[in-house]
């Protein structure tokens, strides 16, 4: 049976329909995925409060990014379009943020959010109102608005710390030692914006390291930072002066990982996946998926403004079940979703703990995948803080629920390329959140294995 893959836009949400012979289809040839998530969402902050202008390029086109250019262009910093190859930024300069005349709408963005309070808090004598979808109004804003809370912020909503919307009137605030509860790189980089306008040293010790882009690019823009590894800690002297840049985004190893965990379940794929950022923070993935015995090599490794980058190689192989938790899962937390999926197809049982994060996310994650596989005839039990699957089954077609969240929609689908039958995602338009050309590249390499 021929692979077939339906995308149908039935208002308000379009359902994905995958049908699939069941050995699957075997993915050859060389793709390249969106613009780092991470990286694009920093490059319009930073590049909106530098002085001077600031250049992008390879920008993640996805709805998030495009939440944080609305907020930022309401309060009065001017951007080219964004569907341009390069996007220009003219920044207002560090304090300089105007009020918007209407309630600043983050979407689905937890990052455009809780980033963006560390700067709105720290902009005094003006008032600024945020919000969000319905998924990120139910998301807890504790983390960012208590350390935040301890600088001097000044925050109040209808329903506590939810969006409801959240009210913020920007006030001088003072500098602060902070130990976070959890490693976020969320969390840390709410409060290092929120110090480079504050007066002296503000510091941020995490309980193990999160990913680091922010520490590079604030470093790029002229941020005065002192970066302990060993201690987990990060120090930033304020007041500081950010100067425009130009930003090379590197392809989003987030989006990367489905390619790679489609590569590895399917016989006889041979995939390539250009110019993917492989920044140590972000790289659990691949090491898990390297315990799992797949098959991945990095190519043509290089420096992409501050990224390392490289080509990555993934063929298919027999994996073999393995145990992830400790200081690895805030390295691929993003990922685990799909990694779930490659577990299916390895021998013997992995367990993945540790990662009660994932409940807090668009939705919560270890519920929605271990409901969802099991659909699909997974052995997945949920844990309260991870996921116990059992390799070895048969997955068949069935109708599953994305429950609005990317990540897990784009991972039933790679679970689908090995269902026998057809497989029906509901609330697939979720993928356009980071990954707008999902559907069309897994058409594209179902359809022409040989890109």
């Amino acid at each position: 049976m021929p692979a077939q893959i339906q995308l149908i836009d039935a208002k308000p949400h379009q359902t994905l329909t995958l049908a699939f012979p069941g050995e699957g289809v075997a993915l050859r040839g060389r793709i390249q995925v969106p613009g780092d998530k991470s990286i694009s969402h920093r490059s319009l902050m930073l590049g909106s409060m530098a002085s001077g202008e600031t250049r992008i390029k390879g920008l993640l086109l996805g709805e998030d990014p495009r939440s944080t250019a609305a907020c930022f262009r309401a309060m009065g910093v001017q951007m080219s379009a964004l569907d341009e190859e390069w996007v220009t930024v003219q920044g207002v300069g560090l304090g300089n943020l105007q009020e918007p005349v209407d309630v600043l709408d983050a979407g689905n963005s937890g990052t455009t959010l809780r980033l963006m309070l560390g700067l709105l808090a720290s902009h005094p004598d003006r008032f600024f109102a945020v919000t969000g979808d319905a998924s990120l109004r139910s998301r807890p804003m504790d983390r960012v608005i208590q350390p935040l809370s301890q600088m001097g912020a000044d925050m109040w909503g209808r329903m506590g710390n939810r969006l409801a919307p959240l009210a913020v009137r920007g006030k001088s605030l003072k500098p602060i030692q902070y130990h976070s509860p959890v490693a976020s790189a969320q969390v840390k980089s709410c409060i290092l914006l929120a110090g480079l306008m504050t007066a002296g040293e503000t510091t941020v010790i995490e309980p193990s390291l999160s990913r680091d882009h922010s520490e590079r690019m604030l470093t790029a823009f002229g941020a005065d930072l002192a970066i302990d590894h060993q201690s987990c800690s990060v120090t930033v002297k304020g007041p500081c002066t950010l100067s425009g840049q130009t930003i090379i985004v590197p392809g989003d190893i987030s989006s990367a990982a489905f390619w790679l965990v489609a590569g590895a379940i399917t016989p006889g794929s041979d995939l390539v996946i250009e110019n993917v950022g492989i920044n140590p923070t972000r790289t659990g993935i691949l090491a898990a998926l390297q315990a799992m015995e797949a098959d991945i090599t990095l190519e043509n490794q290089r420096q992409v403004t501050g990224e390392p980058v490289a080509d990555l190689r993934v063929r298919y192989s027999a994996l073999k079940a393995a145990q992830f938790d400790g200081d690895l899962i805030p390295r691929m937390i993003d990922e685990i979703p799909v990694l779930a999926v490659a577990a299916l197809f390895a021998r013997g049982t992995t367990l993945i703990t540790d990662a009660a994060e994932l409940r807090v996310k668009e939705c919560d994650r270890i519920t929605v995948m271990a409901q969802q596989l099991t659909r699909m005839g997974g052995r997945v039990q949920e844990l309260p803080d991870g996921l116990e699957i059992v390799g070895g089954s048969a997955l068949q077609g069935a109708e599953v629920d994305s429950h609005g969240d990317h990540r897990v929609g784009m991972s039933l689908a790679i679970a689908a390329l090995r269902a026998k039958a057809t497989t029906t995602i509901q609330r697939a338009e979720a993928a356009a959140i980071s990954y707008p050309t999902f559907v069309a590249t897994l058409q594209n390499l179902c359809q022409s294995p040989e890109l």
